[in-house]
């Protein structure tokens, strides 16, 4: 089988494969390039645990070719800290609770990500709609909506000057 040579965006970074034509972006990610954060689930796009950022968007990499990405960005979860610094979800997962055995925790976080990019604000609907892709059978999802609500636009009104408000609510 001939391989394709493909060009593109990978965390920011200009990125070179060659891939079978059959080959997903999923199994590109892990067995190619190292990249093990984003999970290998279900295999048919119903779990959500290899959801990744195609052009800011999330997709289930498990029904996209590693050959469609050409020219494309793609962000994994390794391409969402800065460095030694979490990404603010990543942080409020943390802080409220979120994890609990971690494997669909990468493909809730580029949901949300992708949400809060186009919604910085958004509604408890707004959040459940957006990580309905993405099943987890640990925490209940509460946590989850918590810690995405809480790294919202409102959550940057919380500060030193009024935390004991802030902590009342919610």
């Amino acid at each position: 089988m001939k391989k394709c040579h493909i060009t593109f965006q990978l965390n920011g970074m200009t990125t070179e494969v060659l891939v079978n034509p059959n080959q997903t972006l999923v199994r590109m990610l892990r067995e190619d390039l190292g990249l093990t954060g984003t999970k290998y689930g279900c295999g048919e796009g119903d779990c959500g645990s290899c959801t990744v950022l195609l052009d800011g968007e999330p997709v289930n990499s498990c029904l996209v070719l590693a050959a469609q990405v050409d020219g494309h960005r793609v962000t994994t979860i390794e391409g969402v800290a800065d460095g030694d610094n979490l990404h603010s979800l990543q942080a409020s997962f943390i802080e409220k609770g979120a994890i609990q055995c971690g494997f669909c925790t990468p493909g809730m976080i580029l949901s949300a990500k992708a949400l809060l990019e186009k919604q910085p604000d958004p509604s408890e609907l707004e959040v459940r709609t957006a990580i309905s892709g993405n099943l987890c059978r640990c925490t209940g999802y509460q946590k989850i909506v918590e810690a995405i609500m809480s790294t919202g636009k409102s959550a940057g009104e919380c500060s030193s000057s009024n935390e004991e408000k802030c902590q009342g609510e919610g």
